[in-house]
């Protein structure tokens, strides 16, 4: 089970543990985190569940598909190269240690 550490809106640093294959999606909503909405349910059709991936990390993510990357030129805070929709982002072992930063806002 890959520890990962989310950063919230408000700068609060959250260690988590889950499942692998669980998005970081579903493991903000577990916690608590405030700052993911996730309107669509994580069918990355909405771009309310954008965060921010440490660079460390981004190479060991699979390539944004082409619904993530639409999505993605709609996010309500600044795009950086390191967004991400947190539904698409799914846990694994390689993601060991991974720090995400909730985007301050989603819509």
């Amino acid at each position: 089970m890959p520890r990962i550490t989310i950063i919230d809106v408000h700068g609060t640093l959250h260690a988590v543990e889950a499942e692998t294959g669980t998005s970081v999606m579903q493991v903000a909503m577990v916690n608590g985190i405030e700052g993911i909405v996730a309107e669509c349910n994580g069918n990355a059709a909405c771009a309310t569940c954008h965060v921010y991936i440490d660079e460390a990390f981004r190479e060991r993510l699979p390539a944004i598909l082409d619904n993530e990357e639409d999505m993605l030129d709609f996010t309500a805070a600044e795009r950086r190269p390191g967004s991400r929709l947190s539904c698409q982002v799914k846990l694994s072992d390689a993601l060991e240690g991974m720090v995400v930063t909730v985007a301050d806002t989603q819509i």
